[in-house]
């Protein structure tokens, strides 16, 4: 009965693929014979997911609804060579070559050489597919129309739209771009602030940029970045976001804490407050890949114990998976049928993540390998409804005891180096890797690159350092093994920043002045940053504390005595921690006054209806302001020993009398001058309108 329903069950979907396709080939007749029109964008969604498999040499594709491998393409390629599909297309990706084959007729077509010796990112979407080389700032489309496209500097992870958008994130300089279908320019309408690091990701099939230094979520518009969203954690800068959210949380992996989060995001388009993140705890000690999201599923790999680990919306953990096979780490990727793939490093299996569910299913590739030819099926046609399954002792042979023994395996190119980590100095990045697998020849060397250089080094050396380069810029360094096969794939650090490792910023040369007041001006010059950042400066007065300073100059009040002044330059190194630099300093002394101030006029001179009143001022060690009075009062003029105030738009006669006042913050000191100014030597006697009104009011102020 079981039996029964089963055949049944196979007939209706049999039947039910038949009448699809059947409507596929008329529609298809149809337009051939013009009585039906083609839309214009009509866009496929790649189904299932293609695989290089080392030991075959070639290309399999692995259907995802039924876990069959059901295609191969003998096409040649390095061992862990990746494959990416288009539309017609299929391309094995190597470090130096690029080989499209025929997805129909399964035949090679061309080879043509990468922009750049290292492993790139996949994305297969509409207009695609496109390669990404993250170090050398490089986007290769190989849909139509094929193009290059530099993108100025290395990458983070991209992201893709499902119209075909790409979105990149500068890690130099924190630039948010697009590269929309089709285009060939690349246009960048958001920037994170300087120094912070971050990720990109998509809500809503829309860009979102996480910044890790500020923990926070900022949607991609076309006047910038958008209101940051909290995310109520702390993270670490090697924080990794998946590529998309799953309902309303978005997973965000911090291998460094050992923990994978999951956020809510309903707080970015909604006005609502955004619920706890939850958190989940990674193992210890292992390095991970993603993580990597489907509608309702997020997946990680762990490198350490080779192991998928899937997880729904609210943290549960679905399923633990082990990788079969050898080699490097294996390879996730996001399938357009809403599938995660999880290839194996040589190629040998393929887990299928349902991204419904979170289930895991191992393809075997290397069996369907052994019994499939170029472009045969994998397996016999399924038993139909009407008719019971051929017994399986009818399609087996007899074993063959006379085969020859298995000839000896030739060398291919190497495995990509393992554990590839790297660590800044002072203008310069220490790399360290464990060994590739040699895949039958001796490693002969090993070459690490990144934008701007290379070098290469023995094939027994498991580290190098790479000097003279820029400290505050991001690098990133991918190493490569070369054996007499060829060169193997890649394996990159994560970026790294070079900088003085515990070398701060130079002392500034700092300048004090202090009034009897007690106001002390403080400037002070711009130090050696030793490349970092310049984040603000630290100024300190004794006894008034210490202020955070964005210029370079700062006032305070209320000093006394004999006080000094601090100044030092903070500064920081990409998304490292803040750095206090060398301190800058000047010794300043409040001036206080020996006694109260003394002042004598020596002379009053006349000239073009003004006079001149010269003083003897003595402030008495402290800074003193002086005055002169004929009628009306002079503004206050700072004086100090032998000055001269002028008294402006007067006119006089005969003999006059002037006063003159001194002050400090000690007292007030007055002179009286009682005589006919001179001039040029001589008394000099006017009368006129002016003199006739200052001898009015003269009157007037005596009579008073």
């Amino acid at each position: 009965m079981n039996t029964e329903k089963r055949f049944s069950a196979v007939a209706r979907t049999r039947m039910a693929v038949a009448l699809v396709v059947a409507g596929c080939l008329a529609l298809v007749g149809l337009a051939v014979t013009g009585q039906a029109a083609t839309p214009e964008r009509l866009e496929f969604v790649q189904v299932g997911h293609w695989v290089y498999n080392d030991a075959a040499q070639s290309a399999f594709h692995v259907d995802g609804s039924t876990n069959r491998v059901d295609a191969r393409a003998d096409v040649p390629g390095a061992n862990g060579s990746q494959v990416a599909q288009g539309d017609g297309s299929g391309y094995v990706v190597e470090r130096n070559r690029i080989t499209e084959f025929d997805k129909a007729t399964l035949s090679v077509e061309e080879s043509v050489p990468p922009p750049a010796p290292e492993t790139p990112f996949v994305l297969e979407i509409a207009g695609g597919p496109y390669l990404v080389y993250r170090n050398a700032g490089q986007i290769v489309r190989l849909g139509d129309p094929a193009a290059t496209v530099p993108a100025g500097g290395p990458l983070s992870r991209p992201v893709a739209t499902t119209e075909g958008t790409v979105w990149t994130h500068r890690v130099d300089n924190g630039s948010v771009c697009e590269l929309p279908k089709g285009a060939a320019v690349m246009t960048c309408p958001a920037q994170l602030p300087p120094g912070h690091g971050g990720g990109l990701t998509l809500v809503g099939d829309r860009p979102v940029v996480l910044d890790t230094t500020g923990d926070s979520l900022h949607r991609v518009g076309p006047d910038g970045l958008g209101d940051g969203l909290p995310l109520g954690i702390k993270l670490s800068p090697s924080a990794q976001v998946a590529n998309s959210a799953v309902g309303d949380r978005l997973a965000i992996a911090d291998p460094e804490r050992n923990q994978l989060h999951l956020i809510d995001i309903s707080g970015l388009d909604q006005d609502r407050p955004s619920a706890k993140p939850i958190s989940v705890e990674l193992s210890k000690g292992s390095r991970f890949n993603g993580p990597l999201s489907s509608s309702n599923v997020v997946a990680m790999v762990d490198e350490t114990r080779g192991e998928v680990l899937t997880y729904d919306a609210t943290g549960k953990l679905r399923s633990t998976t082990k990788v079969p096979g050898q080699g490097t780490a294996p390879r996730l990727a996001k399938g357009e049928d809403n599938r995660i793939y999880v290839d194996s490093s040589d190629g040998s299996h393929v887990l299928v993540v349902n991204g419904d569910n979170g289930t895991v299913v191992d393809v075997d590739v290397d069996k369907a390998a052994n019994s499939q030819t170029a472009g045969a099926p994998s397996a016999g046609p399924e038993p139909s409804g009407d008719q019971p399954p051929p017994q399986q002792h009818q399609q087996q042979a007899p074993p063959n005891t006379q085969q020859a023994p298995p000839p000896v395996a030739k060398a291919t190119p190497p495995g990509a180096p393992r554990k590839v980590s790297a660590s800044s100095g002072d203008g310069s990045i220490k790399v360290s890797w464990s060994p590739a697998a040699d895949n039958g020849a001796r490693i002969t060397g090993y070459r690490v690159t990144w934008t701007g250089g290379s070098t290469r080094v023995a094939g027994s050396s498991r580290g190098t350092t790479i000097s003279g380069l820029r400290n505050g810029t991001p690098y990133v360094l991918t190493v490569v093994a070369e054996n007499s096969a060829g060169i193997g794939p890649g394996a990159s650090a994560k970026a790294v920043v070079p900088g003085p490792a515990n070398r701060p910023a130079g002392a500034p040369v700092v300048t004090a002045n202090a009034t009897a007041a007690g106001n002390v001006s403080v400037s002070w010059t711009q130090p050696d940053l030793r490349g970092g950042t310049l984040v603000h400066y630290l100024v300190s007065v004794t006894g008034k504390g210490q202020r955070t300073v964005s210029g370079t100059s700062a006032d305070f009040t209320g000093v006394t005595g004999t006080a000094t002044v601090t100044v030092r330059a903070v500064t920081k190194f990409g998304s490292g921690a803040a750095i206090n630099g060398a301190a800058g300093s000047r010794k300043i002394t409040v001036p206080v006054a020996s006694g109260p101030p003394t002042i004598t006029i020596t002379q009053v001179r006349g000239k073009d209806n003004a006079l001149y009143v010269s003083v003897n001022a003595n402030g008495k060690g402290v800074p003193a302001t002086c005055t002169a009075e004929f009628f009306s009062e002079t503004k206050p003029t700072a004086c100090s020993g032998a000055t001269t105030l002028t008294i402006p738009s007067v006119a006089w006669v005969g003999s006059i009398t002037i006063t003159a006042t001194i002050k400090t913050s000690a007292g007030t000191a007055t002179d009286t001058w009682r005589g006919v100014p001179t001039v040029n030597g001589g008394a000099l006697f006017w009368l006129g309108p002016m003199a006739l009104v200052g001898l009015r009011r003269r009157k007037e102020k005596e009579v008073l």
